[in-house]
């Protein structure tokens, strides 16, 4: 050990002046051995060393000395003897063993005297007055305890308030608007002149209207303060409830030491709700909010989407008529007003700038003009609409015969809201592509039509694909095998039905068919044409164009005879649907479609331009489309939707019904029946000559019989008929009467072709099979 002193000074120290003493202290250094031979390090094995007993009493210390030397400290800290070092046989004579320190090795040299434990004392002390002063620093931020109570009160309060206080205002804005229109409409009402007759009783009618709609839009109000009220106070009860019950029941049981501890168990519940801090940087959404996100519609951000749409000006805003709310499908609502000068139609149109501004589906944003030309109601679907699974129609609830003359149910729209239409002296058209569902939609038509048994149903199915099979035998006229010709010919035979219809309506002094004249004249009752794939029909090079002359005659002109015409086809092209055919049909519905083009061709010149295109609908979305039949824009609907089983179910019911009402066709009349009830004498025998060809011949018809089966069979039916005479009333071609062979010898015999007593049945009485 070496100790290193200070000079002295000479001049001794002021008097009250303490002294200093600077001490350094080194320990003994064992000399490290040479390279890496560590083997002579002192160890158990060496000879034990005497140690000098410790000092028990410090060294005087004069009061004149500067430097002096801490003898009891060296003693303490180094345990070192003030005496000569021991000498220690080898190369480490001279040190100290440092693992011999009396009886009590384990026990730290600061426990030997008082200045140890007074500073072992200082480190505690000084370790809580840091961790003190750490938490008093700690308060004024957003880690202090206060801070954290603050938080915790907050965030409950917040919980207990809610979200019913939007509704609760939006039914009060509400309540407000529609209550100043009531005014506004009672008082035009009874300013309103009685000379003026009809507009004084629409005036009252528009003034009970409006007060009506005033009187719920109140009552809506009251009943939502009241559900938020209630709201409030259970949840008040779950957060306000403890600490209260806390705070009492420690000041009744303990006094002022009870209600401290209930104070601090408040506290401390309190901080631990609020212990999380508010992250403002991580709240990106203050910048942009999104409905896509999840975030609530607000007056804000309607500002904010419409702006960006370009709907309005960077300096306009919106008038909220009906404040954003939710309805009961999730979805957000709200009745706004546009700056003056901006259209609806404008808003209509971007529709597709709105939804991406949303954050969500362009078919999940419908607009629609709500009552004036600058007013809009604005409706964002939770989800993409349509996808769910659809529910059954109303058709299957029917117990008795539907009405064709009243509405008919088409389905729900994008609020949920049933849509019907009515057909009386209308005409429609449904395009789609393949797998839009245009089958399936048609069917809520069709069904309607066929269980109402008044209904005359004639039918053309251009795919021959079956899907009209189902209903055949409910038709008086059917056409199911997409042949062009026979088409054609179906159409002339109903210009002319149409031509007798308006006969007998001049007759009868009427210009249009009507509900009571239908049910009191049989030949009036409403007849559908349903044409399935009209594109088989009007592309066709022969009689395409003279289809869709005969169509357009039917169109225009059939619609006050009772006649109603339907269209569908998967390919809406102007080639397939003409223009001067389509303008004549009024009700439109156009199902998914590939291009804007193909929906405008549905729905019309310029209705994708306007914000109504089909080509937005969503593959998901099957059954779904835009459909214009009353008012003075398309409506998103989807179709109900029937399964097969349900179809057949239901066409089982319109069977029934017809049968009993007398109207369900008898089928295809053969022609041997109708060549019978004719009476007459040759078309009795070419009667029974029918009969010959079809059932002499077991399990086969055949095309051609000798002369005189035919005589035997007519000889046995009680004709008699002799060869001259079944020749003279059958005449053959030259060709015709060539010798055959017949039987199982094949002798050559004269006969009969089937093909030539048809074609003489057709000349002489008109009749086919």
């Amino acid at each position: 050990m070496t100790e290193n002193h200070a000079e002295p000074h000479t001049t001794p120290a002021p008097a009250g002046e303490p002294t200093i003493a600077t001490v350094t202290f080194l320990r003994p250094a064992i000399p490290a051995p040479a390279g890496d031979d560590w083997s002579n390090l002192p160890d158990d094995t060496d000879p034990a060393i005497t140690i000098p007993p410790m000092p028990t009493a410090p060294p005087a210390i004069g009061p004149d000395d500067r430097t002096v030397v801490l003898e009891t400290a060296r003693t303490i800290l180094g345990k070192t003897p003030a005496a000569e070092p021991v000498v220690r046989p080898g190369k480490f004579a001279g040190t100290v063993d440092l693992d011999d320190f009396d009886d009590a090795p384990l026990i730290p040299a600061w426990m030997y005297s008082a200045e140890g434990w007074a500073a072992w004392c200082g480190v505690f002390y000084r370790a809580r007055r840091r961790d003190f002063r750490r938490w008093v620093r700690r308060q004024p931020t957003q880690r202090g305890h206060v801070r954290q109570f603050g938080r915790g009160v907050r965030r409950s309060h917040e919980w207990v308030v809610g979200f019913e206080g939007v509704r609760v205002q939006s039914a009060s804005h509400t309540a407000h608007v529609l209550t100043r229109e009531a005014r506004l409409a009672a008082r035009h009402a009874r300013f309103t002149p009685r000379i003026l007759g009809s507009k004084k009783e629409l005036a009252m009618k528009a003034a009970e209207r409006a007060t009506k709609a005033a009187e719920e839009a109140v009552l809506l109000h009251k009943k939502a303060k009241k559900d938020r009220n209630r709201a409030r106070n259970l949840r008040a009860g779950v957060v306000y409830g403890p600490p209260l019950t806390a705070i009492g029941t420690g000041y009744v049981t303990g006094g002022g030491l009870g209600l401290a501890a209930g104070l601090l168990s408040t506290f401390a519940g309190g901080a631990f709700v609020g212990r999380t801090p508010y992250d403002e940087e991580a709240d990106w959404t203050s910048d942009w909010r999104s409905l896509g996100d999840g975030d609530r519609m607000t007056a804000p951000m309607l500002d904010a989407s419409f702006r960006a749409a370009k709907v309005i000006g960077s300096e306009e805003t919106l008038g909220v008529v009906q404040m954003p709310m939710l309805d009961t499908r999730g979805a957000w609502t709200a009745v706004l007003d546009l700056p003056p000068g901006v259209p609806a139609k404008k808003a209509i149109r971007a529709t597709d700038e709105l939804a991406a501004a949303f954050g969500v589906e362009e078919a999940q944003v419908s607009i629609a003009k709500r009552g004036r030309a600058g007013r809009i109601e604005l409706y964002v679907s939770r989800d993409l609409p349509f996808t769910d699974k659809a529910k059954p129609g109303p058709l299957l609830a029917l117990e008795s015969a539907a009405d064709f003359w009243g509405r008919i149910s088409i389905g729900p729209d994008v609020r949920g809201i049933h849509q019907s239409i009515s057909v009386v002296e209308r005409s429609g058209l449904i395009g789609g592509e393949p797998g839009a569902g245009k089958s399936a939609s048609g069917n809520t038509i069709l069904l309607a039509a066929a269980l109402d048994p008044r209904v005359i149903l004639w039918l053309a199915d251009g795919k021959g694909g079956g899907d009209l099979e189902p209903f055949e035998h409910l038709c008086e006229r059917y056409e199911g095998d997409a042949d062009p010709e026979a088409f054609s010919a179906m159409l002339d035979e109903l210009l002319a039905v149409m031509k007798a219809r308006y006969a007998l309506l001049k007759k009868l002094g009427k210009r249009k068919v009507t509900e009571d004249l239908a049910d009191k004249y049989p030949e009036l009752r409403q007849l559908l044409l349903w044409v399935d794939e009209l594109m088989l029909y009007t592309t066709d090079e022969e009689y395409g164009k003279k289809i869709t002359r005969k169509l357009r005659n039917l169109v225009s002109r059939g619609r006050a005879a009772g006649i109603i015409t339907f269209c569908a086809t998967q390919k809406p092209g102007s080639d397939v649907v003409d223009t001067s055919l389509r303008d004549l049909l009024s009700i439109r519905w156009a199902l998914r479609c590939t291009t804007p083009e193909a929906s405008d061709t549905i729905l019309g010149k310029g209705a994708a331009a306007s914000g109504y295109s089909a080509k937005t609908i969503q593959s998901e979305m099957r059954g779904a489309g835009l459909l214009w039949a009353e008012g003075t824009n398309p409506t998103m609907v989807r179709a109900d939707y029937y399964t097969d089983e349900q179809v057949e179910t239901l066409l089982e019911r319109a069977t029934a019904w017809r049968r009993a009402a007398g109207t369900l066709p008898s089928g295809p009349v053969a022609l041997a029946e109708q060549l019978l009830k004719l009476g007459d004498e040759d078309a009795v025998i070419l009667a029974h000559l029918l009969d010959a060809f079809h059932y002499d011949v077991p399990e086969m018809t055949a095309d051609w019989l000798p002369g005189q089966v035919l005589l035997d069979h007519l000889k046995g039916q009680g004709l008699a008929v002799t060869a001259e005479k079944l020749g003279a009333l059958v005449v053959r071609t030259d060709e015709e009467k060539a010798k055959r062979p017949w039987g199982e010898k094949g002798s050559r015999l004269a006969g009969y072709p089937l093909g030539r007593v048809e074609a003489t049945i057709t000349a002489r009485f008109g009749l086919t099979a």
